[in-house]
């Protein structure tokens, strides 16, 4: 029997972009003078050490699926859109309590998207570009029609609270984005990478607590983020003048200035957005690029048509950036 010199593939097609945004944080308000009584600290020592004045940690009943699902109900209203329109969900996590079951197939079931692809993806804080990328590969390639991306975390169980250097970053939430077919190209190709000779900076400490060497992170990611971010405009086919905003992983906001500036230097213009949403909600990881975005949206920082940039990064474990078009 003969060989077929072909395979049948579904025809996709040669554009995506995001349809629309959604978002969900923790319930209770955490300020700087909240966390004194957990640990030695104050609130302009956080001010200057990472940016941050409050974050928001989850009730006992927000969990990662949960909020998950919060965020990504509302995207998918936002994309005006049902949730049988949807065929594939990624989440993006590393909190989850355990590794079995995933998130993806429960937030699907729980949202009311009938028996989608599902799964979840881990790469940390560039999780969000990460399945951003996916699912836009996904679609061009005929294997998904409209897919829900999610980044979703829940800290609080993952830090030792009597940990002053981590204790401070980190925060709970979830943030969404539908990603569908385009006439034209408005979800730009992702620059990824990885550099896994970093290992031993950020990691689970006695398998229990988040840790992470602080200024060999601050050092990597200020010398290292802001060229992957103009390669990823590079990849788009634009200049850095043509971006309107620049929504970094929102580590800490010391990074996040660093690297506009950087970008500034090469050519972003001087009215260059920059998001600062670790001021009130912390270091939420995978969650932080899409709960940014829908912030800025809501309060008009950021536009229809705008052209963003992402760019997530982990302590050099993994990183992304990408250009998208604001819906």
């Amino acid at each position: 029997m003969s060989k077929p010199s072909t395979l049948r593939q579904t025809s996709g097609p040669a554009a995506t972009r995001v349809l629309g945004f959604g978002s969900a944080q923790g319930n209770r308000v955490v300020t700087n003078d909240d966390l004194t009584q957990y640990v030695e600290t104050n609130d302009e020592w956080i001010q200057q050490r990472v940016g941050i004045v409050s974050r928001r940690l989850g009730e006992d009943d927000q969990t990662v699926v949960s909020m998950a699902v919060e965020a990504g109900s509302k995207a998918v209203a936002d994309a005006g859109l049902s949730p049988t329109d949807v065929d594939q969900v990624i989440i993006a996590t590393c909190t989850m309590p355990g590794p079995i079951p995933n998130a993806a197939a429960q937030v699907a079931d729980r949202i009311g998207i009938t028996a989608p692809g599902a799964f979840d993806l881990n790469a940390a804080c560039a999780g969000f570009c990460y399945a951003l990328s996916t699912a836009s590969d996904f679609i061009r390639g005929g294997s998904a029609r409209r897919v829900l991306v999610i980044g979703a975390e829940r800290f609080q169980e993952w830090l030792d609270w009597e940990d002053r250097a981590n204790c401070i970053i980190f925060a709970d939430g979830a943030g969404a984005a539908v990603v569908g077919p385009a006439e034209d190209p408005a979800i730009g190709p992702a620059a990824l990478g990885s550099a896994g000779d970093m290992v031993d900076t950020i990691y689970l400490r006695e398998n229990r607590y988040i840790y992470q060497e602080g200024q060999t992170v601050f050092r990597w990611a200020t010398s290292e983020v802001a060229p992957v971010a103009a390669r990823a405009v590079e990849q788009a086919g634009l200049r850095l003048s043509d971006v309107d905003a620049l929504v970094a992983h929102q580590a800490n906001l010391r990074i996040v200035e660093a690297v506009a500036k950087k970008l500034r230097q090469q050519g972003a213009r001087d009215d260059l957005v920059v998001a600062r949403d670790i001021v009130h909600s912390g270091n939420t990881s995978a969650a932080s690029i899409p709960l940014a975005i829908d912030h800025m949206r809501s309060t008009g920082e950021i536009n229809s048509g705008d052209v963003l940039l992402l760019v997530g990064f982990g302590a050099g474990l993994s990183y992304g950036g990408q250009v998208i078009i604001c819906p």
